[in-house]
């Protein structure tokens, strides 16, 4: 099962699995949120953990920055590991006029101008979907935790400096924000037949250029990392649980802190 990037075994990663792209939001979500995490690789310093969220099985592992990077561990992931369900939790730069600091968004298309996601069956600007099923998750569970969500399109990007022209291009094109990986996971997990979806808080503005520092980017997403797991934890239950409606999967989850 070993691969040059991930050194688990058979096994330790759990059906669904939780990416951010920091290597150190990886950590901060296994001991903050997770109960009898274990470490199950550190190849390059990039943490994977396996624990529980309420009582279910949940991994969290860091994706690193860019289409590059997400492309390794999502066909990885999916391919020699056994995950069905990949949930990042990012962030993203806005471009719409709507969407303030630190507001969740899920992004329900991701497009891109790059040409890397022909790889895997998808086309430059094409705008590739995320897991409806996941989507609709999603939004139950923000409905139970009371929190704000809005949902569209997201441009991926493989230049972080990539200019307010670009920014605006792809603003008429009706992107809400920016990030650098969401589009080549939906291209990774529509080739497979799996699942995916990405949760974003809004760290910065891509056209004024406010933004959150490095430290509120790492410890400051809270919400979101609460949403991205109780979609985890709702996809796992209602698979395996036929007896399980959508509407209890998250109150499994969560009812300990209600």
């Amino acid at each position: 099962m070993k691969t040059p990037h991930l050194t688990a075994e058979a096994g330790d990663f759990a059906p669904v699995a939780v990416m951010p792209g920091d290597p150190m939001r990886s950590r901060y979500i296994a001991e903050n949120y997770l109960t009898d995490a274990r470490l199950i690789c550190d190849v390059r310093g990039v943490q994977a953990y396996t624990g529980y969220y309420f009582g279910t099985r949940v991994s969290v592992l860091a994706s690193g920055m860019g289409m590059p990077s997400m492309g390794i561990y999502a066909y990885e992931l999916f391919d020699v590991f056994g995950v069905d369900y990949i949930i990042r939790a990012g962030s993203a730069g806005a471009y719409s006029d709507g969407l303030k600091l630190r507001d969740k968004l899920i992004a329900l298309t991701a497009a891109t101008d790059s040409n890397s996601v022909e790889s895997f069956g998808a086309a430059m600007y094409e705008r590739i979907p995320a897991s409806e099923h996941l989507a609709s998750l999603a939004r139950k569970s923000a409905i139970e935790r009371n929190f704000t969500l809005t949902g569209g399109s997201v441009y991926t990007t493989d230049v972080f400096y990539c200019g307010s022209e670009r920014a605006e291009e792809w603003k008429r094109r009706g992107a809400l924000a920016v990030d650098m990986e969401t589009a080549m996971l939906y291209a990774v997990a529509r080739k497979f037949g799996k699942q995916a979806l990405a949760v974003f808080t809004v760290s910065d503005n891509a056209l004024t250029g406010a933004g959150l520092d490095s430290s509120e980017r790492e410890r400051g997403f809270n919400d979101m990392i609460t949403l991205a797991l109780d979609t985890a934890v709702r996809a796992v239950i209602t698979e395996t649980n036929t007896n399980c409606t959508p509407t209890d999967a998250p109150k499994k989850a969560t009812k300990e802190l209600n």
